[in-house]
């Protein structure tokens, strides 16, 4: 099959604060697919002079850069945090930007599947980019406890910022396929191999199952 003239699979890879998502687009990465960082691409967009960064200025003040023009991610976390009106807004400038920098990296890639990774999938409209959804799920408590080590916060501060993002039950809901990241990294690579192959059978059958 000539790739080159198909558009490919799109897996949408998500999962919660510390669930391992990263490191599960690393090892499709080290499998050579194509992967498409939704954070990544955020970043870009609110680098000085990007439309982006001009209008969530003009919204939020121009409190929210240093003094070199960049952004002061720190303070703008501090406004949105607890102000679903105002995390919203910043929502309506940054996601609809993302979304069509997604589609097009999407458009001139020559692969038979690629991954995006949304790590908001479950709470935006993530879905009309892709065509099947990997979870990478892991216990709270789990999570918790990688997001105390890894970042240094209080237990009260990891279980603010797993509480901010979509449960662990909707995400689970949406999913297609489930990688469960609860134990080691053999176990992590094995559930990858697995569905490398499973994606591969399904673009080539020009279906999106498995």
């Amino acid at each position: 099959m000539d790739h080159a003239r198909l558009r490919p699979l799109v897996i949408g890879v998500t999962g919660g604060i510390a669930s391992g998502k990263s490191t599960v687009c690393k090892l499709f990465a080290a499998l050579g697919v194509p992967v498409i960082d939704a954070d990544t691409i955020a970043r870009a967009l609110v680098q000085p002079g990007q439309p982006a960064l001009a209008a969530i200025v003009r919204e939020f003040g121009s409190g929210i850069l240093n003094k070199d023009g960049t952004l002061r991610r720190d303070r703008l976390r501090s406004i949105i945090f607890d102000d679903d009106e105002r995390r919203a807004r910043l929502n309506e400038i940054l996601h609809p930007r993302v979304y069509e920098e997604i589609r097009r990296r999407i458009r001139e890639l020559k692969a038979a599947y690629c991954i995006v990774c949304i790590p908001l999938l479950a709470e935006t409209e993530g879905h009309a980019v892709v065509q099947r959804v990997l979870v990478v799920d892991a216990p709270e408590e789990l999570q918790l406890r990688r997001i105390t080590e890894r970042d240094d916060v209080s237990a009260e501060q990891a279980r603010a910022a797993l509480t901010a993002q979509a449960s662990r039950t909707e995400r689970l809901k949406i999913a297609d396929d489930v990688i469960c990241n609860d134990r080691n990294l053999a176990h992590l690579h094995a559930e990858v191999e697995r569905l490398h192959h499973a994606y591969l059978r399904a673009a080539q059958s020009g279906f999106a199952s498995t």
